[in-house]
C-alpha cells in the first residue's frame, strides 16, 4: 500500500513554470513505476509523463515534451514534475499515481496505475 500526497499547483502565468512535488508513504517507493496525469473540467484523465522505479527511463505525452520534467528521489519518496513553458492549456488538476507494487516500468494508461494522490490545482492564465 502506498499513499500520495500532491503540492506545488498554483495560479501562473503563461510562460512560467511550476514545479509539483509528490510525497510517497512506505519503505518501498522504490518499486513502484509513477506516473502523472492531468484532467481539465469536461475532458478524460489524460497520460502527462511517466518514470521507472529506478528513474532510468522517462516518458512524456507529445503535448509536454521538451517542457515538462519528470524525476524521483527514492530518498524523500519524492516524484517531481517541473513543467516549463507553460500555456494555457495546460490547466487542469494534476494527479500522482503509483503502478503496482514491482512495475518497473511506465505506463500512459491510467487504468495500469493502482494509487492515486488527491490532485493539485494547476492554472495557466494568458
Amino acid at each position: 500500500q502506498v499513499q500520495l500526497v500532491e503540492s506545488g499547483g498554483g495560479l501562473v502565468q503563461a510562460g512560467g513554470s511550476l514545479r509539483l512535488s509528490c510525497a510517497a508513504s512506505g519503505r518501498t517507493f522504490s518499486s513502484y513505476a509513477m506516473g502523472w496525469f492531468r484532467q481539465a473540467p469536461g475532458k478524460e484523465r489524460e497520460f502527462v509523463a511517466a518514470i521507472t522505479w529506478s528513474g532510468s527511463r522517462t516518458y512524456y505525452a507529445d503535448s509536454v515534451k521538451g517542457r515538462f520534467i519528470i524525476s524521483r528521489d527514492n530518498a524523500p519518496n519524492t516524484v517531481y514534475l517541473r513543467m516549463n513553458s507553460l500555456k494555457p492549456e495546460d490547466t487542469a488538476v494534476y494527479y500522482c499515481a503509483a503502478r503496482p507494487f514491482g512495475s518497473s516500468r511506465g505506463s500512459t494508461i491510467p487504468e495500469e496505475y493502482d494509487y492515486w494522490g488527491q490532485g493539485t490545482q494547476v492554472t495557466v492564465s494568458s
